[in-house]
């Protein structure tokens, strides 16, 4: 049998702890050392097998699960225990024993390697010490904060308990008062509607009329039209010569199809023609009658006049490429001719103004005339009731949200003691190089580009999604903007004890998946006395 130490030593710790390293097999923990008793034949810890003891440790892997081997690299599944005397004791697979390379702090993985390593363990120790401490005054200050984070959150709750009662019951007489409100807005509602359909009602009828007198001015436009020997008729040889008005499809207009058209009579009068002809023919009546243009000076609008320099002075609209007589700037000389835009043909200044004014009074025509006085006073006081009714039940509705905000973050789950609740209004920024940053904790995550732009939303509150002996280590926020041919991208948040409140890194570990670092108080224990608490391991 190889490598059992056979001597006792008293080693003092670098934290001031006396220390006895006691009996065993190397690679053996303390832990086990009740199952290495070389007195007794040694059975395999998964108790597959039994062996004479002296086979423990002989560089022969005999157990299934590597017990046998613990000092040695026999066995692909053995563990080494390191006691690292002064640091922290660690476990080792067997194959790194004797590999050259020094893994242990206290260099007993090397034994016979003939490597020459130097045993660390005491500064590591130190440096972890002051680890330690530095930690446990973190701790210190985090957790006497974490106490007043805590009553802050009791008293908190309390005022959003009385603050939710006074809510709940202001909203009793909003809904009273809106109600009010409604049945006077439906009361003031009634006259008015009553008093606008009246209006309207003359309004189309009045618009009915003037439509009739257009309708009859174009019939008599069209019967002077037709009536070609000015005798006061329209008769079936003067009505023959619109052959748009054949019914049968031969192109021609009989005389027996202009009859019909006209009543079953050989000839009518401007009245008849006005109320029975007209409504008969005028949908595929096509009049021969054409505007003849009227040449007119070119008008250009002032705020095109800077760039028509380009070209020249155009006579009138008709004809492009005259020029116009009072062009004064051209030396004596023919200027050259260009095509004018499109967007350059103006009428004149009188024709523009007369259709100008023509649009205009049409438009006012189809516009239906203010109320009369004792409309109008109608529509303001439906107007007052409205503003008054949905102001009111615009309170109601913010009301509402209040209430409801406030019974979420009454029963919300802010931790153990509500240590947790000073967060729910705060947002906390961080500013790498490309990006801002921000957490708004138990709402949601959001980056953007250092230099400005929109948001995008790396995900809303899930669930708090630590492990189950401590879930408040961690928080998870899903569902946000979806990546390009990806998934949306998410958030997991990693909480530790902290001094201050902040965000401390963030990276993106996976595509669309952004792991966020925070420090507070709230998370933050009462620490324990560093000398009395590392070190035990090996005594």
């Amino acid at each position: 049998m190889i490598g059992f130490i056979r001597h006792f030593s008293l080693l003092l710790f670098p934290l001031g702890i006396l220390a006895v390293e006691v009996k065993r097999p190397r690679g053996v923990s303390l832990l086990n050392r009740p199952f290495y008793d070389e007195s007794k034949p040694f059975t395999c810890l998964d108790g597959s097998l039994t062996i004479p003891f002296d086979q423990v440790n002989d560089d022969y892997c005999d157990c299934k699960d590597g017990s046998d081997e613990p000092g040695t690299a026999a066995c692909p599944n053995g563990r080494f225990h390191c006691t690292n005397l002064g640091y922290k004791p660690q476990y080792l697979p067997s194959s790194r024993v004797n590999d050259g390379i020094c893994d242990c702090c206290d260099t007993s993985d090397e034994y016979n390697s003939g490597i020459v390593c130097e045993n660390t363990c005491r500064e590591l120790g130190l440096q972890e010490k002051e680890s330690l401490l530095h930690m446990a005054e973190v701790a210190k200050v985090g957790f006497t904060l974490k106490k007043q984070l805590i009553e802050e959150a009791k008293k908190m709750k309390e005022e959003n308990k009385v603050k939710l009662a006074e809510l709940q019951e202001g909203k009793k007489s909003l809904i009273d008062q809106v109600e009010t409100l409604r049945a006077a807005k439906d009361a003031a509602e009634i006259p008015e509607k009553e008093a606008k359909e009246v209006h309207e009602k003359a309004w189309e009828e009045r618009k009915a009329v003037v439509e009739l007198e257009k309708e009859r001015a174009k019939a008599l436009e069209i019967f002077v039209e037709l009536d070609a020997d000015e005798d006061g008729v329209v008769s079936i040889g003067e009505l023959q010569s619109h052959t748009e008005l054949d019914s049968d499809g031969d192109g021609v207009l009989s005389e027996a199809e202009a009859q019909a058209l006209l009543g079953d009579v050989s000839h009518v009068e401007v009245g008849i023609f006005q109320e029975i002809v007209w409504h008969t023919i005028k949908d595929k009546f096509k009049s021969e009658v054409r505007e003849k243009p009227t040449p007119a000076p070119l008008y250009i609008p002032y705020h095109y006049r800077d760039e028509m320099d380009y070209y020249p002075m155009f006579h009138h609209r008709h004809h492009p490429l005259r020029v116009n007589e009072d062009q004064d700037d051209t030396n004596g000389e023919e200027p050259t001719l260009a095509p004018i835009p499109d967007r350059f043909i103006r009428e004149s200044p009188e024709e523009y103004i007369r259709t100008t004014q023509a649009t205009k009074k049409e438009d006012e025509e189809e516009k239906m005339p203010l109320y009369d006085e004792h409309t109008q006073n109608l529509v303001e006081a439906a107007n007052r009731a409205r503003s008054a009714f949905e102001a009111a039940e615009r309170s109601l509705r913010e009301m509402e949200d209040s209430i409801r905000d406030l019974e979420n973050e009454i029963t919300f789950d802010f931790g153990p003691s509500g240590e947790f609740a000073y967060l729910y209004s705060q947002c906390y920024e961080l500013t790498t190089n490309e990006y801002v940053y921000r957490l708004c904790p138990f709402h949601r995550v959001t980056q953007k580009q250092k230099g400005g732009g929109a948001e995008t939303n790396l995900g809303t509150w899930g669930s708090w999604s630590g492990p189950e002996e401590n879930k408040f280590t961690s928080m998870k926020y899903e569902h946000g903007t979806s990546c390009w041919q990806g998934p949306n991208r998410s958030t997991t948040v990693k909480l530790s004890c902290g001094k201050e409140t902040a965000v401390t890194s963030t990276t993106e570990p996976s595509r669309c998946e952004y792991l966020m670092e925070f420090v507070t108080p709230a998370l933050c224990e009462e620490p324990q006395d560093i000398d009395n608490s590392t070190g035990h391991d090996e005594l």
